[in-house]
């Protein structure tokens, strides 16, 4: 009887096992993708006979596409099944790079961009509906944190991927292979058995009335999302070169301590995870992490440190930094009304596309006026806004067991 009745939750956890496992191979292709582009600059730049300015154009209009169609994409995940839109992007993505490495011109180009960036936009809504629809409610945070270190790992292990392809088979063929691992994902997911998260907005009727999502509390935390952008957008890219020119510190060791910020961060969303399901809080959470980070990069702000110590700041910063992102999903999620997560988390995000707009434009008139130091203030003043209006969020969003008692 024991093992009759062990079986049913065995390959229901099995089940969420291999969601988990599909949705994160899909997100490491996500960050994978980003970075493609800018690691074949000097290889488009040759090729394509054109300047900076023209192959950072393309890197915008990736933004501003990937910006403007986050929210329709939610709608369509929620409206016509997550998974179907979800593996549609991954196709999307991976053809547009083939065809631009078939075909290379600055037409195609911005072609490959703007598509890029409509496959770019699927990945938050439908990734994260699924999610909810499909993991454990008491293992959520953790669910969320392993997706998200994926595409830190995506974005990790790109420019090494990048470069041997390069190496070996020029950037044409770089470019090619890079885009047939996203038909690649697709069609490992669908061999898979992919869950749909349709299924969970039928449970609660195909006649019922659509939910509001645009609510207040998710447009607080879709400035919430924008605030953790901008406040993290300086440092990681702008970081090393505000070190060197205003601080004197010597381009390996900036490197160094950039690499550590950004290695701690992935570190700290796992551990985050276990905190997100052993806790309520997950606004105070973020308030606390950030309040903490905010007084670590303003003392790398304003003291020239020595070299030791500004690398164990720089990568407590990047552990804390890591740490409030379940957290911050979580808040998301609650927010959500049922069967609407695609379109919440679609929405939100726009708050980061935002802050990719803006972010390359603030911190670059910063260090264009000579005020290197104040690439680290800045930071520091989003993180202080963050930690007010994730506060002000709590108040705003529902718990997770109150979540949990309407789904």
């Amino acid at each position: 009887m024991a093992d009759v009745l062990a079986a049913p939750q065995q390959a229901k956890a099995d089940s969420a096992l291999r969601t988990l496992a599909g949705i994160s191979a899909a997100h490491w292709l996500s960050h994978f993708h980003l970075l493609v582009l800018p690691m074949l600059f000097p290889f488009l730049k040759t090729q394509l006979g054109v300047g900076y300015v023209e192959l950072g154009f393309a890197l915008t209009v990736f933004g501003v596409v990937s910006g403007l169609t986050q929210a329709p994409i939610g709608y369509l995940a929620d409206h016509y099944g997550a998974r179907k839109v979800l593996l549609i992007g991954l196709w999307l993505g991976g053809l547009a790079l083939v065809l631009l490495g078939l075909h290379l011109s600055y037409a195609s180009l911005i072609a490959c961009a703007a598509l890029l960036g409509l496959a770019n936009s699927v990945y938050h809504p439908c990734d994260y509906a699924i999610l909810s629809a499909h993991m454990d409610e008491a293992r959520m945070g953790r669910a969320f944190s392993v997706h998200t270190f994926a595409g830190f790992l995506g974005a990790a292990v790109a420019p090494a991927i990048m470069a041997a392809l390069v190496a070996s088979i020029g950037g044409a063929g770089a470019l090619i292979v890079a885009g047939a691992v996203g038909p690649v994902v697709a069609l490992l997911l669908t061999a898979m058995g992919l869950p749909d998260a349709h299924a969970a907005e039928r449970k609660h009727g195909a006649d019922a009335a659509k939910p509001n999502v645009l609510t207040p509390a998710i447009i607080v935390l879709t400035v919430f999302f924008m605030l953790l952008g901008l406040s993290n957008a300086g440092i990681g890219n702008f970081g090393v070169v505000a070190l060197m020119s205003g601080y004197g510190i010597a381009f390996g060791t900036a490197n160094v301590a950039l690499t550590c910020f950004l290695g701690a961060s992935a570190i700290g969303v796992l551990a985050g995870g276990f905190l997100a399901d052993r806790t309520e809080r997950h606004a105070q959470v973020a308030a606390a992490c950030f309040a903490v980070n905010a007084g670590i990069v303003l003392v790398i702000a304003a003291i020239a440190l020595p070299s030791p110590l500004l690398i164990t700041l720089m990568t407590l910063a990047g552990f804390l930094g890591g740490v409030i992102t379940p957290s911050r999903d979580m808040l998301v999620r609650n927010a959500a009304p049922p069967g609407a997560a695609g379109r919440a988390f679609g929405i939100v995000s726009t708050g980061f596309n935002f802050s990719g707009i803006l972010a390359p434009l603030l911190y670059g008139f910063i260090m264009d006026q000579h005020m290197p130091h104040w690439v680290f203030g800045a930071s520091v003043v989003f993180m202080l806004m963050t930690v007010l209006l994730a506060l002000f969020t709590d108040r705003k969003t529902k718990g997770p067991a109150e979540a949990a008692a309407v789904r």
